[in-house]
Order: C-alpha cells, then sequence, then structure tokens
C-alpha cells in the first residue's frame, strides 16, 4: 500500500510537471495569436462596423423611404439570424456562387456587418436623444444638413454612445473565437491546434481564456476611465 502511496505522488509529480511545460510553451503561440490576429481583428472590424453603423443609423432616420426600408431590412436580417451563420454563408456558402474569400477577409466582412447592424441601433438613438430644437436652431443660422450633423449632432451623440459601443467592443473581442471556425489562426484557433497536439484540451482552453479575460479586463478599465472623463466633461 505505501508502495502504492508513493507511487500515485511520482504520477501526479510527472503530471503537474508535464502541464506546466504544456502551459509554459503554449503560453507565447496564445499570445501571437491574439497580437497578430485576434487584435487587429477586432479593430479593424469595429471600426468598419461603426462606419457602417454611422451610414444606417443615418439612413434609417433620412426620412427617405427607399433607404430606410433597406437599412431596417439589413439590421433585422444580421440581428435575427446567428453570427456563426453568418460567417458559414460568407466563407463556405459564396463559394457556391463562385465567390471565394480569404479566411481573414471573410472574417471581416461578417463581423463588419454584424457590429454594424447592433452598433447602427445605438447610433440611432443617441441622436434621437438629441432635442430637436438643436437642429432647428442650426438650421436657423444657415448650417446644412452636414454640417448640423458634424458640428451639432454627432459630438453631443458621441457622449450618449461611447459606453454602450465600448460595450460592444469588449463583446467583439470574445466574438472573435467565431472566426476559428473558418480557419483563422486568431488566438483560440491556435489554442485549438495546440490542444489537438498534447489532449489538455482542459488546460489550454482555460489559458486561452484567461488571456481572453486579462485583454477584456484592461479593455474594461479604458473603459471606466473614458466614461468618467465623459461624465466630468458633461458636468462642467
Amino acid at each position: 500500500m505505501y508502495l502504492s502511496y508513493l507511487n500515485n505522488i511520482m504520477m501526479d509529480h510527472d503530471r503537474l510537471e508535464r502541464l506546466a511545460s504544456i502551459a509554459q510553451s503554449s503560453l507565447l503561440p496564445l499570445v501571437k495569436g491574439a497580437l497578430y490576429n485576434t487584435i487587429p481583428l477586432t479593430i479593424i472590424t469595429f471600426f468598419i462596423g461603426l462606419l457602417l453603423a454611422i451610414l444606417t443609423a443615418l439612413a434609417r432616420i433620412s426620412g427617405i423611404k427607399l433607404l430606410h426600408g433597406m437599412a431596417r431590412v439589413y439590421v433585422s436580417a444580421i440581428r435575427g439570424t446567428p453570427l456563426l451563420v453568418q460567417l458559414f454563408i460568407i466563407f463556405y456558402g459564396l463559394p457556391n456562387l463562385g465567390v471565394t474569400i480569404d479566411p481573414f477577409p471573410a472574417a471581416v466582412i461578417g463581423f463588419s456587418l454584424n457590429v454594424g447592424a447592433y452598433a447602427s441601433e445605438i447610433i440611432r438613438a443617441a441622436i434621437l436623444s438629441i432635442p430637436k430644437g438643436q437642429w432647428e436652431a442650426a438650421y436657423s443660422i444657415g448650417m446644412s444638413y452636414g454640417q448640423v450633423l458634424r458640428r451639432v449632432i454627432f459630438p453631443q451623440a458621441a457622449r450618449v454612445s461611447i459606453p454602450p459601443l465600448s460595450n460592444t467592443f469588449v463583446s467583439l473581442v470574445k466574438d472573435t473565437s467565431l472566426a476559428s471556425l473558418i480557419l483563422v489562426t486568431e488566438m483560440f484557433r491556435k489554442a485549438q491546434e495546440i490542444a489537438s497536439t498534447n489532449y489538455e484540451f482542459l488546460l489550454v482552453y482555460t489559458e486561452a481564456g484567461l488571456i481572453y479575460w486579462v485583454i477584456c479586463f484592461g479593455l474594461s478599465i479604458i473603459q471606466d476611465r473614458i466614461e468618467r472623463r465623459l461624465n466630468r466633461y458633461i458636468a462642467r
């Protein structure tokens, strides 16, 4: 019994050493996957999606039936279907129509369309929160529609929309893990490749989850600071 107990201790010690070695060796590839693919994918798709969101929001409030209808259908279609389905249609479905897109651009298109739809509702609500009297006052001093938006409406709408848009950005960091399913070698894809060679799925996926958490935690701190500065600016 004593020998069996010692044998178990040695086995546990060897396993702990093996797990520590795997965690150490997989850390750098996971961090590289985050730095070279996850974070760039997040930043690129967020800013493209933000531009698309602004155009969509303006189309929704334009009063032009065709633009309003197209924007509404786009928002409804994107919000009413899973993001994973959208990515699969773009990457695996479009080749049936003769349109083949590489993994990273396909992910950019899919995530940008998704961000654009959701963020457009945030921006639209922020614009509509500005009193109509400010539009009328700006028009009364000779401003054009574009000048009113740039000088009066957008600066005020930005203060309202930045907190929820920041939450969208943080959520996007986590959503990029779905890009692994269309062969983008972002961090979670790296985790899958590493785990498939050593079969320590729990360890490697937990390690990837901790890196996601660190990134999102850092972004949350930045978000809090931005919101505090905005609140102090508004209080003035």
